[in-house]
Formats: structure tokens, C-alpha cells, sequence
């Protein structure tokens, strides 16, 4: 399942609990303000409710439209779903995300403009089934509108990590960096090469969306004082990086004092066992000598008292 039909399902959902297909209301849940990468892509929340029923989405028309303007204008419609009378500059930069007949209207705008600002008004039109006429049951969400924070420099990745790195130990480094495109989300790479590197995205809030990626390695003593840099390629061609110095921690070695030890243990083990046997068996053999030169004066000993 790749990302676009993941936020998909989190859009149904979204309209799903925020809405009521069977309200007896008009009604719209849209964020008031969410930022814009400038030449990337925007993706705004919205779900409403209408008095018109349980209506499948060929029974509904929608459009965005610049606030304290006319919708029925072709000039102020930045998206229409008669694609004729969507304004010229925003014509192929604009789609509905949602379904609305799951009353569903959010809206994804592309290539972004640092005049894409707004504020954006919802509106929806309950059609008739034939020739699409609209009906007298419309409603325009002047009272929740959106505007677009523009931002013409991408979020800067934030880094997650230990203090220290031990040399020959697993180390673990958290990259992640907020945006407002579910659709194209960030792609986050690092500099260095491994195979142990897992990316997570998830909603946070309001349309702010985070992409995560962990990456973990195994440290040794030559990556002490090398830079490690996290960067986050944006949709629109934009990018931002950040990095820091990894401080490994060395193990040290004490060869130079354990192999004389075992050379020496094992040299007085290799002949000192041999001669602790010798030794202990000319002991005895000696103990015995002693024995029987004992033996031998106390028989002199009464041959002469006789």
C-alpha cells in the first residue's frame, strides 16, 4: 500500500468521525490555518456535513473559492469540480482528495505559489440528477475558511541521538522533519551506508504531518569525529539538512598486558606441573630410602644388645 492510498483511507476516516452523512445541518470541520511550502504542495483537512441526506458524490458539486468573493466566478475559483470555471493560474494545481458523497472535502493544491495565500472558502451544491443542475440547496462555509502560512524555506530535520556512540555497540540516530503534503511526503537520506534504516509517517495534527526515519548502525573507532547528516528532499525541489559530530566511545585494549600474562602462565604451567611431579616423587622415593635406613639400624641395633 503506498503513501497516497494510505492518506486516503485517513481522509474517509477523517470525514467518517468528524461528520454525519445524515445531517440535518450544514456544517464544515476545515483547519484555519496551515503552512505552505512555496513551490511544493499543500494538503488541506476538510470534512462538512449537508441537510440534503444520504447523496452519493455525482449528486454533490464543490468548489474553493477566494473568501468575501463571489463562487460562481470563474476569477475566483481556485478549484471547481466543472473544471471550466477554475481560475487560470491554479487550472491543474488543484484537486479534491476526498469523496464527497462520504462528505469529504479535502483539498490538495501543487507547485505552490507565494500568492496562493487565501483565505479559502468551502462550498457545496446539491445537484439534480439531470443535466447536473443545481438545486436550491447550497451552502458556502464563509465562517471556516483556510489560509496558508507561505514558507519559502522547508522545515529543518530535527535529530534524535544518544550522547555517544560505543565503539562495536549498536548506536540508534532518529531523523524527522514536519510538512503539510501527505500526498508527496519528504524523503529523508543520510550519509552514511546501511541497510538498518526504517521510515515511519504519521498525522500529528490540523494537516501537520511528520516523516520519520531511524537509522541504526554498528560504530568503530575510525568513525570517531565524523559528521553524520540527515536530508529531507521536499516535493518542488526543496531541501534542508541537518548533521553533528559522532563521539565514540573506544574499548580499550589491554593486549599488551594480557598475552605476556598468558605466555607466562601457560610457560609455568607447561613446566611447572612436570615438576612438581618429579619433585614430589623423588620426595617419596626419598621417605621411603629413609625408611628402610631406619628399618636396617634397629635390627643392628638388637643384634648387638645380644
Amino acid at each position: 500500500m503506498d503513501n497516497e492510498t494510505k492518506f486516503m483511507i485517513t481522509c474517509m476516516l477523517f470525514a467518517v468521525i468528524c461528520s454525519s452523512a445524515s445531517s440535518d445541518e450544514w456544517k464544515a470541520t476545515v483547519v484555519k490555518s496551515i503552512d505552505a511550502l512555496v513551490t511544493s504542495c499543500v494538503v488541506v483537512p476538510c470534512s462538512f456535513s449537508h441537510t440534503g441526506g444520504n447523496l452519493p458524490t455525482s449528486r454533490l458539486r464543490a468548489m474553493w473559492y477566494y473568501k468575501g468573493k463571489t463562487p460562481d466566478t470563474k476569477a475566483n475559483n481556485i478549484f471547481h469540480s466543472d473544471a471550466t470555471l477554475i481560475k487560470d493560474n491554479f487550472k491543474g494545481r488543484t484537486k479534491m482528495l476526498g469523496d464527497l458523497g462520504q462528505n469529504n472535502c479535502t483539498l490538495e493544491i501543487t507547485q505552490v505559489r507565494d500568492h496562493d495565500n487565501g483565505p479559502f472558502c468551502f462550498r457545496v451544491e446539491l445537484v439534480k440528477t439531470e443535466g447536473n443542475e443545481p438545486t436550491k440547496d447550497m451552502f458556502s462555509f464563509v465562517e471556516d475558511c483556510v489560509e496558508l502560512n507561505m514558507l519559502t524555506d522547508p522545515a529543518e530535520p530535527t535529530l534524535i541521538q544518544p550522547m555517544a556512540a560505543t565503539q562495536g555497540e549498536p548506536y540508534t540516530v532518529i531523523c524527522s522533519v514536519m510538512h503539510t503534503c501527505p500526498t508527496h511526503v519528504p524523503t529523508l537520506t543520510w550519509n552514511w551506508m546501511t541497510e538498518k534504516i526504517i521510515v515511519y509517517h504519521r498525522l500529528i495534527h490540523s494537516g501537520n504531518w511528520e516523516t520519520q526515519s531511524i537509522l541504526t548502525f554498528i560504530p568503530e573507532e575510525k568513525d570517531d569525529n565524523r559528521e553524520l547528516t540527515c536530508t529531507a528532499d521536499f516535493n518542488g525541489r526543496k531541501t534542508s539538512s541537518s548533521k553533528f559530530t559522532l563521539s565514540v566511545k573506544r574499548i580499550e585494549n589491554y593486549n599488551h598486558i594480557i598475552i605476556p600474562v598468558v605466555v607466562g602462565i601457560g610457560t609455568a604451567l607447561l613446566f611447572g606441573i612436570p615438576c612438581i611431579l618429579m619433585a614430589k616423587k623423588y620426595k617419596n622415593r626419598i621417605a621411603e630410602l629413609q625408611n628402610q635406613e631406619e628399618t636396617m639400624w634397629n635390627r643392628l641395633s638388637r643384634l648387638s644388645c645380644r
